[in-house]
């Protein structure tokens, strides 16, 4: 490990502490907002709930994980199927993710008494890997739909050309760029589309897709006002399906957090409690209408460029995040970038998202050779990417559906329990003692 310049719980001097926090917003904000913007929720609310869900995160964990919690690109799926449907809407979708919260903590609750190795079982790479996948390229189609035609579904080359101009602009810096700015590709992409975009308008009103009206009208300071979530079982158990794929993802992302920052975080506070952290953070986004929370990577990535992981810094990111929620003015603007920016850097975003899970089953070992594992990943892409879909009616004028990710992940949990394992997809020592056992037949 690289020398650590601030370890996890010292806390920096003022002078440094703001603008190494400040770094953390600029690294979560793009992603953070994005979620909302694509699944119709406030961006706004999703920045009080980030920073209410990492300061409750530090609070669970004591203080020992230094970790952000910002939108999780994983439930965009459920949350737009379930908002747009006409059997249920936005406070149903909510009441969903307010279960995932609750799933959470059980699931802490059971590794913190029995361990581990039943999720392993579950969920093995070759099925997380194959997951996370399909939640990159089911969404392919809507960044596609924002890229050529604004959302409105009639195809415009300006709209395109705004996309592509973003795209670029955030593929360059992810490339050419060091550093601190090096993690933020996406910010710079959404501010390079949206210089452009107004320069466009400039020249061809015709084409003036920025609107500042409703940033003049907003009112400087306000409050965040509680939903009221509604329940059915439908659109909980779709999300408690996608949520065993977050779950992997969480555990993925304290064991990297925990080799960067040098620490055993999995022991010392304990898994259990990130995952409770995790998930109370989620529950209570729910409460405000905010998108369900995950550790974030952007932020992971910061700490290994600077060498500080000094959860005080953490924490002065979510104060900051707090702060900009309660500016109306700062959400209203954040509203009026358009939907071919956000189209742009989405084709780079959801690409990452399927890279990531490729990137799961490579670095896990995953052998494509074992007829079992190619049976797997094959069926979970099939079902997840080609929009299959579970459906009948559970009364009048109201119809069960599971599909699209959900629908994926449960075939390929089903799939992994019941097909036969070979030696190759078995630990070494129990390998080695099954065939002792058999030749002593």
């Amino acid at each position: 490990m690289s020398e650590v310049r601030i370890d996890v719980q010292e806390k920096p001097e003022l002078k440094e502490w703001i603008p190494l926090s400040i770094q953390h917003v600029f690294a979560m904000f793009g992603a953070t907002v994005l979620v909302p913007m694509l699944t119709g929720l406030n961006p706004s609310v999703a920045l009080f709930t980030s920073g209410v869900g990492t300061l409750l995160y530090i609070l669970i964990t004591k203080g020992k994980v230094p970790a952000y919690l910002g939108s999780s690109f994983a439930f965009i799926a459920p949350l737009i199927a379930i908002s747009s449907s006409a059997d249920f809407g936005l406070a149903y979708a909510l009441g969903g993710a307010f279960c995932v919260g609750l799933f959470y903590c059980l699931v802490s609750f059971i590794i913190s008494r029995i361990g581990l190795g039943w999720m392993d079982r579950i969920l093995p790479p070759v099925v997380v890997g194959s997951i996370i996948i399909v939640i990159g390229l089911t969404l392919a189609p809507t960044a596609m739909d924002m890229a050529m035609t604004g959302g409105s579904g009639d195809y415009h080359l300006a709209y395109l050309s705004i996309a592509v101009v973003t795209l670029t602009i955030a593929v360059v810096s992810s490339i050419v760029l060091k550093g601190f700015f090096n993690v933020i590709p996406i910010l710079i992409g959404i501010a390079g589309g949206y210089l452009f975009t107004l320069i466009m308008g400039f020249f061809f009103p015709a084409y003036e897709l920025i609107n500042f009206a409703p940033v003049k009208e907003a009112a400087w300071f306000g409050l965040i006002k509680p939903v009221m979530p509604k329940f059915h079982w439908v659109p909980v158990l779709t999300f408690l399906i996608v949520s065993l794929a977050t779950i992997a993802e969480h555990l993925g992302d304290t064991l990297v957090l925990s080799k960067v920052a040098g620490k055993d975080f999995y022991k010392d506070p304990g898994l259990h409690r990130t995952l409770a952290g995790d998930g109370i953070a989620t529950s209570f986004a729910a409460l405000f209408g905010g998108p369900p929370n995950t550790t974030y990577g952007e932020n992971i990535g910061v700490m290994a460029i600077t060498r500080v992981y000094s959860v005080w810094v953490i924490g002065g990111a979510a104060v900051i995040a707090l702060a900009l929620s309660f500016i109306q003015k700062f959400g209203a603007l954040i509203q009026t970038i358009p939907v071919p920016v956000m189209g742009g850097v989405s084709m780079m975003l959801f690409g990452i998202i399927a890279s990531a899970g490729i990137r799961t089953v490579v670095e896990s070992g995953v052998n494509y050779g074992e007829k079992r594992h190619l049976t797997i990943s094959s069926v979970i892409l099939v079902v997840g990417i080609g929009g299959g879909l579970v459906k009948f009616p559970i009364a009048e004028g109201l119809n069960f559906e599971l599909g699209g990710v959900a629908l994926a992940a449960l075939v390929g949990i089903i799939l992994n329990l019941v097909l036969p394992r070979s030696l190759d997809d078995i630990p070494e020592e129990t390998a080695e003692q099954m065939i002792q056992d058999e030749l002593n037949r």
